[in-house]
């Protein structure tokens, strides 16, 4: 009888688990291609910037970016904390889908940027979320010319990574700037345009 038990038990305790899960994504859902979200509760000293960006300008107040790795939408293997492409590099983590009318507002943006800022120590990268068929989310790319990697996170598992209490992603489109240390140096909840981009870049390109 007791082996029976376990048995029925198992199956209970998993669905409890992904019930959990799919409640923090709803959250997430619930916010999507918004112009913003909930603000963090936590002790992270940030502060607000200009157009919408929160800001973290005490390097030593800054909270470790998660490991953040999987397949791209080209099909390769990238973990951003262990890729030389990536290591002593600002990075800009940009959170969107093919379906999100922000995001294709703000793509032209965010590659002009990414270009013009590639030989100054930045690098871009996406997370693509809730696209259940990746053709779309190729087709996105190519269209708007994308020159940097996706990441494929369709059920939002990456997203759910960052920290509670930090500058986490708490909408689509989202975008984390990561300092050359690995820190959560700011965050935009909305799309965003080119002066933002740079007005936040600029002084994390500056910082020694």
């Amino acid at each position: 009888m007791s082996a029976r038990r376990a048995l029925r038990r198992h199956p209970s305790r998993r669905r409890t688990t992904l019930l959990a899960a799919g409640s923090a994504l709803a959250a997430l859902v619930l916010t999507a291609c918004g112009s913003g979200g909930p603000k963090s509760g936590g002790q992270t000293q940030f502060v607000q910037g200009s157009g919408g960006v929160e800001l973290v300008k005490d390097k030593d107040s800054r909270q470790d970016a998660p490991e953040l790795s999987g397949k791209t939408l080209d099909g390769k293997d990238l973990d951003i904390s262990k890729d030389p492409e990536f290591k002593g590099k600002i990075v800009v983590l940009n959170v969107w889908g093919s379906w999100c009318s922000p995001c294709r507002a703000e793509a032209k943006n965010l590659v002009k940027v990414a270009n013009d800022y590639k030989d100054k120590g930045v690098q871009f990268v996406g997370i693509d979320t809730r696209d259940s068929d990746p053709a779309n989310a190729i087709a996105f790319e190519k269209e708007y010319q994308v020159p940097y990697p996706s990441l494929q996170d369709s059920s939002g598992k990456l997203l759910l990574r960052f920290p509670k209490g930090s500058l986490n992603p708490q909408a689509i489109p989202s975008t984390i700037f990561i300092d050359r240390n690995g820190r959560i140096a700011a965050r935009a909840l909305k799309a965003l345009g080119e002066d933002e981009l740079r007005e936040t870049l600029d002084p994390l390109v500056a910082e020694k």
